[in-house]
């Protein structure tokens, strides 16, 4: 049966439970992000599973910055298996932190995982050379945050990584304003720069690594995402398979750059 958990017009925080899957909405009437009640460490949604696919070029990151919790679906899947690694998550709204304190399951802070209550578009510019991965999920209803699409956003963002860092954004796979913002991503990452559409093919994520390799072996691709696969539950050879498809390649690497037509 479906039944609202809470509603708070006030913010536009909004909780719905159906058929055991309860999910987050902010603004509207779009899933922002979901927890299944009976395993609620798993990756319900396709789009979160593929943001994970950065694991493919950064395995081990020491530090993690999130901007956009949510229900903290990717928080709470990072600091429960990967145990070496500090997550922070930026969340603008305190009510969307609460939602996710009360009804998702979102771990209590420690000394790996944090949540700042702020804006992402000023935090990011203020933590330079502070972390490995940045994961960037900011939507309101469906639809990006502009802010974190700027491209004084994306250069403090490869400036915010370490060397070899990884910058992963969730886009709607049918923004219109996907090109613009993909080629600012090019200009602050210097062209490496990967696209990977999510299994349900509504979500488009952009990985911009930072004085990473221009290309990728793929053999070597397919064994490691055996490993993570067997390690983190994940689909990652579909992953590897989809990077294939939809960006530049030869017979033997992964380049990064822009994706093929069509991809």
């Amino acid at each position: 049966m479906f039944r609202k958990l809470v509603r708070q017009r006030a913010g536009s925080v909004e909780v719905s439970e159906w058929k055991g899957v309860r999910t987050l909405h902010l603004g509207g009437d779009a899933i922002q992000s979901a927890m299944r009640i009976d395993t609620p460490d798993a990756l319900e949604l396709d789009y979160t599973q593929a943001m994970m696919a950065f694991a493919l070029f950064t395995p081990a990151p020491r530090d993690v910055a999130m901007i956009g919790l949510g229900a903290g679906s990717l928080a709470k899947f990072m600091h429960r298996r990967f145990p070496d690694t500090r997550v922070v998550a930026v969340e603008i709204s305190p009510k969307v932190v609460a939602a996710a304190r009360s009804f998702f399951d979102l771990p209590p802070e420690d000394a790996r995982f944090s949540v700042v209550v702020g804006d992402g578009a000023a935090y990011v510019p203020a933590h330079p050379a502070s972390a490995d991965a940045l994961m960037v999920d900011g939507f309101e209803d469906g639809k990006v945050v502009t802010s974190l699409c700027t491209q004084s956003f994306y250069d403090a963002a490869a400036a915010m990584l370490r060397p070899g860092g990884i910058m992963v954004a969730n886009f709607m796979a049918e923004e219109p304003r996907f090109g613009t913002y993909l080629a600012r991503i090019e200009r602050a990452f210097g062209g490496r720069v990967l696209l990977l559409p999510a299994a349900d093919k509504v979500n488009m994520i952009a990985f911009g690594i930072k004085a990473g390799p221009s290309r990728y072996a793929i053999a070597s691709l397919r064994d490691h995402a055996r490993t993570l696969r067997r390690q983190l539950g994940l689909p990652y050879e579909a992953f590897v398979r989809d990077l294939l498809a939809t960006n530049a390649r030869t017979s033997s690497y992964l380049r990064c750059g822009r994706p093929v037509p069509g991809g």
